[in-house]
């Protein structure tokens, strides 16, 4: 991330790294934490709820991301136990958060997730439908600090990362979370402020 950042002309600390620990047992993140790393993602609610509790209860500080889809029927759950939530991605789940929030007192920062590949299988908000959506979720009162996507496995992320730095710019949205073990630093080298790596960390899931 380093190197990356420097060949960039960027600063080191510009860019967070979130590891994501889905699928991987509190046995496995202990050593992280223990090394100081403060900031962590998870996929699913259900999951982090089994094993963060307690891993918080031991440390705090410490700041956990939800990264994955989030049914609208969850968002209290969600609300209660993550600090950023990446993937908001429809006017359903806005609505959702900000009843959630409201009802715990929480003021959660969130990022709209957009379909930077228009790929059907992926979630996220259509680029045209982002600033639409970018709307309502302040007038629903939710913070919205940034962007959030997942190019194609298949082509080159570069171009991808490229158009979401440039829609956050023209949104003036400070954020961005793209970049994955496979190419964070491709992500740096075109504006990430948040790169969500797993297995480069973990070792390959099960």
């Amino acid at each position: 991330m380093a190197v990356a950042s420097k060949a960039a002309g960027r600063a080191p600390a510009d860019t967070s790294l979130i590891a994501v620990t889905k699928t991987f047992a509190a046995a496995d993140i202990a050593p992280l934490i223990a090394a100081g790393h403060r900031h962590f993602g998870e996929n699913r609610v259900q999951e982090a709820a089994a094993k963060w509790p307690a891993l918080r209860a031991a440390t705090p500080g410490l700041t956990l991301h939800l990264i994955g889809q989030l049914q609208s029927n969850k968002a209290d759950q969600a609300v209660a136990l993550f600090d950023v939530i990446h993937s908001v991605d429809r006017p359903s789940l806005i609505t959702a958060l900000a009843r959630a929030m409201a009802r715990a007192g929480r003021q959660l920062p969130v990022l709209l997730q957009v379909n930077i590949g228009a790929e059907e299988q992926k979630g996220g908000c259509a680029i045209a439908d982002t600033p639409a959506l970018l709307a309502a979720a302040r007038e629903a009162g939710l913070d919205v600090t940034g962007l959030m996507a997942v190019p194609p496995a298949d082509r080159e992320p570069a171009p991808y990362f490229a158009l979401l730095a440039k829609m956050a710019r023209e949104l003036g949205l400070p954020q961005l979370s793209m970049g994955m073990s496979g190419d964070f630093e491709t992500a740096i080298q075109q504006g990430s402020t948040m790169v969500r790596v797993g297995s480069a960390l973990f070792g390959a899931r099960q």
